[in-house]
């Protein structure tokens, strides 16, 4: 049977993958300190590799393919084909921003004010080129962890990776600029992508994943509406389309079905209420697929 080999990340967001995983239709398993999780789909391997490491594994050809930030795709200058961006991440499915940041009382203003400083990071291959690229000469060194805590003592700045910025405000420090701003990406060794096979799933697999994804801010919602209600009820739907209507069993009545953004539907269910609709009801979707 034809195997394709893919790595999922270690970590931070282990669990958030695993999840997407399962609203796209695999369902992944784990022991407690397996590497090698297993899963209902018999051709796929699974391994789990730091995000950090992966776009060498991929580029190597250790594994086809695998799922990190573009963020470790460029710090690593790897040589992999990606495949699509996946808009997931630990805490708000927002990008992940690396930014440059110094403590709040600190006199450095912009890049230009880091001459001679050092600079603390994990990312430290894309702050070079940022700094240079800002004609800066400074020093850049690796950080093994704890980055926040360490300006102004033990660095100047930092470069450091956000989703909302709290942590950073919460270690009293002021974000100067963007570095670089990273998406969850499914890349691929390019030598797998000649293989038919191993392109074709890993083309299923995308859609499936970004199906997965699309349905995490949207819900279903049906309702039945009698037929005098229905014009004022259609100017309510908001849809991807259009609502899908059917008649019910008892004269003058319509099912209406329609997909909507979950962040309108705790004000619009009481507005379809009041317009006539009733049973309404509201399900969680596992894919939208466009």
């Amino acid at each position: 049977m034809d195997k394709l080999k893919l790595a999922l990340p270690k970590g931070s967001l282990e669990e958030a993958t695993f999840h997407l995983f399962a609203k796209a239709g695999f369902n992944i398993v784990k022991g407690a300190r397996s590497y090698y999780p297993t899963v209902d789909d018999a051709s796929l391997e699974i391994v789990l590799y730091r995000p950090q490491e992966m776009p060498r594994y991929v580029e190597d050809a250790v594994v086809d393919a695998g799922i990190c930030g573009h963020d470790w795709v460029v710090e690593n200058e790897a040589d992999v084909e990606e495949l699509c961006a996946l808009q997931y991440s630990k805490a708000t499915n927002r990008p992940v921003r690396w930014v440059l940041a110094v403590n709040e009382d600190s006199k450095i203003k912009s890049a230009k004010d880091l001459n001679g400083k050092k600079v603390a990071t994990e990312l430290v291959n894309v702050t070079k080129k940022y700094l240079a690229a800002k004609k800066v000469k400074a020093e850049v060194e690796f950080s093994w962890g704890a980055t926040e805590v360490k300006p102004p003592k033990l660095a100047d700045a930092i470069v450091e990776a956000t989703e909302t910025g709290s942590s950073l405000k919460a270690n009293h420090l002021r974000i100067v600029d963007t570095v670089l701003t990273s998406t969850t990406r499914l890349i691929a060794n390019k030598k797998s992508l000649k293989n038919e096979w191993k392109r074709e799933k890993l083309s299923r697999l995308a859609l499936l994943l970004q199906g997965a994804i699309n349905a995490q801010s949207k819900v279903g919602l049906k309702m039945n509406v009698a037929k005098g209600n229905l014009k004022k009820i259609l100017v309510l739907l908001p849809a991807l389309k259009k609502p899908t209507i059917s008649t019910l069993s008892s004269d003058g009545w319509y099912d209406v079905d329609t997909i909507i953004d979950e962040s309108v539907v705790r004000d619009l269910i009481p507005d379809l209420k009041k317009a006539g609709a009733e049973g309404i009801i509201e399900y969680p979707l596992n894919k939208v697929i466009y």
